[in-house]
């Protein structure tokens, strides 16, 4: 397939944005039942919010430039009851909506209780609304995953590690810029942000090598033969049929050789997951340049591996437009 870069950077952006958000939830969690130090709640829980909510700004920002008519967007969830597209436009703005609720409790202090749990912990508002949000953060990358996962016909994708790889890969990302941005904010967090941003990114590497290596040795279902109806043992196709492009050869295929999938795949490989591994190990003492840096890195490396994901996706009509693809 062809990678939209805008698609691209949708997916990017709102996976760390959904994972920088749990973080950030997991956070008040692990606080709430004293099992770590309660951070300033407007300095880090309100400005952490903030940046989640701007990054999916960006990201709902990037996905109008893949439509040809983005006036006709709102169209795009009038089918809830069949399409994940659908289930994902409806999502989006809600996930947006309890993340801006949650920040803005955060930054006006508000915290009355509004129940107390058998075991005597308190529960304010921002505890629903992390408890919405987290919801809404799941369905979220559920949605986004299964937009590729439900294609039985692209058999690269058409698998539960494609969930499982949004989910993982977001959230790691997520973490590792929650863990930057409590270096600045809520030093006392850092090594536990940071330490959950390498046990997330190290899944994510087992999750990403299982479904590099299922996809490796998938056969396809169809052939020459069966694309164009022809049972003749020996086909060679010697000419694409007309002068110029069209759609199937512009968004059914990448045009790159499979030198430069393999450069890609190891490049992310490298960024999304190693080098990270290696920079969260150095800034578990808090220092806010080395995390940046990881997550500088691990952003790059996930723009490279979402690349990779939908290049590698062989489309079924690329048997007949071979001479092309």
């Amino acid at each position: 397939m062809h990678p939209a870069f805008s698609v691209i950077f949708l997916t990017t952006f709102i996976g760390a944005a959904q994972g920088l958000f749990l973080a950030l939830f997991t956070a008040q969690s692990y606080a709430a039942f004293k099992l770590l130090p309660q951070p300033d709640s407007q300095a880090f829980y309100g400005w952490g919010s903030l940046l989640a909510l701007a990054l999916l700004a960006l990201g709902l920002g990037a996905s109008f430039f893949h439509l040809g008519h983005p006036e006709r967007a709102w169209r795009t969830a009038t089918k809830w009851r069949t399409s994940w597209l659908s289930r994902e436009v409806i999502v989006l703005p809600a996930f947006m909506g309890v993340v801006f609720l949650y920040g803005l409790a955060h930054w006006l202090d508000w915290h009355p209780v509004l129940v107390t749990l058998p075991s005597g912990l308190p529960v304010d508002p921002t505890a629903v609304l992390g408890v919405v949000g987290t919801v809404l953060a799941f369905a979220l990358f559920v949605c986004t995953a299964m937009i590729y996962a439900c294609l039985k016909f692209l058999a690269e994708w058409h698998s539960p590690l494609t969930v499982a790889n949004y989910i993982l890969l977001g959230s790691a990302s997520g973490f590792t810029l929650a863990a930057a941005f409590a270096a600045l904010a809520a030093p006392e967090l850092v090594g536990f942000l940071a330490g959950w941003a390498a046990i997330i990114t190290a899944l994510g590497l087992i999750s990403r090598a299982a479904s590099l290596f299922r996809n490796a040795r998938l056969k396809p279902k169809s052939s020459l033969r069966t694309a164009i109806g022809v049972k003749h043992p020996r086909i060679v196709q010697k000419a694409q049929g007309f002068m110029g492009g069209s759609f199937n050869t512009r968004e059914f295929f990448h045009g790159r050789t499979v030198a430069v999938l393999r450069v890609v795949k190891w490049g992310f490989l490298m960024g999304v997951f190693v080098v990270p591994l290696l920079l969260l190990g150095f800034g578990l003492r808090g220092s806010a340049e080395v995390l940046s840096l990881a997550f500088a890195v691990q952003y790059s490396g996930l723009l490279a591996e979402r690349w990779f994901f939908f290049a590698q996706a062989n489309h079924p009509q690329n048997l007949y437009y071979q001479s092309i693809a």
